[in-house]
């Protein structure tokens, strides 16, 4: 009995031991971790981003915890992890055609005085010129894109399965555009998010912008419609929170 007990207390020794060294080596990555975005968020240029996205993902919880103790607030985090997703997924945007790529606007976007009404398929912009959706809209369209103006995440989800596009450009606040990436993710489908200006119900704001910069990513030049560029034939540098002048 004195023999097994004295393995018995060996084992759980050994147990904790490992256990111990686990935990260390859990917080010491997520560290590395911390400290490369940190980095990458002061200086603006992201470092190993392949392999930073597989090490957050794996230690996401504790990077978070580190990230708030060090008083990194919570919407640099969500940029840097929406940053990271985009410069990932970049070139493979690029490759696909645009005929198998969608858009999703969020409402909040449209005017407070929107007349639009809600379809199956979103609502469904009057292009009344209230608001810098309709305009923007029918760029995008000429582009070639399937644009969806989304009340929810709901519909986002029945156009996916509803037409089955290879890449999705996702339009939304810091939270809706982080959950959105991870959802293409885990579908397989290359995800691109463009973060408002800021939050709300209605009236939010867009930077028509860094939605062109994304949507206009792999697409030839003579399919780039006058309206999407400046007279000097590059796109525009303008922020629009309404319909611009012809």
């Amino acid at each position: 009995m004195v023999v097994n007990f004295t393995l018995w207390e060996q084992f759980v020794f050994l147990v904790g031991e490992v256990t111990l060294i686990i935990i260390l080596g859990i917080l010491l990555f997520s560290v590395l971790m911390v400290a490369i975005s940190v980095y990458s968020i002061k200086t603006g240029k992201l470092m190993f981003p392949r392999f930073l996205k597989a090490g957050i993902t794996m230690v996401e919880g504790t990077v978070k915890a580190i990230f708030r103790l060090i008083g990194l607030e919570d919407a640099e985090m969500l940029s840097f992890f929406i940053q990271l997703r985009n410069s990932m997924n970049k070139r493979s945007f690029a490759e696909i055609p645009v005929e198998e790529r969608m858009i999703f606007l969020p409402q909040c976007l449209r005017s407070a005085r929107c007349p639009a009404h809600l379809s199956p398929e979103g609502l469904n912009c009057r292009s009344c010129g209230q608001c810098s959706i309709g305009y923007w809209r029918g760029v995008l369209e000429k582009i070639g894109y399937r644009v969806f103006i989304a009340p929810g995440s709901t519909l986002i989800k029945r156009m996916v399965k509803k037409y089955r596009p290879r890449a999705i450009i996702g339009v939304g606040c810091l939270s809706e555009v982080k959950e959105g990436l991870e959802l293409t993710d885990k579908i397989g489908i290359v995800g691109m998010g463009v973060v408002t200006l800021k939050d709300g119900c209605v009236e939010t704001l867009v930077n028509w912008d860094d939605v062109m910069d994304v949507a206009l990513l792999g697409i030839p030049s003579e399919q780039i419609p006058k309206e999407a560029l400046r007279d000097d034939d590059t796109p525009h540098i303008h922020e629009f929170s309404s319909k611009p002048d012809n």
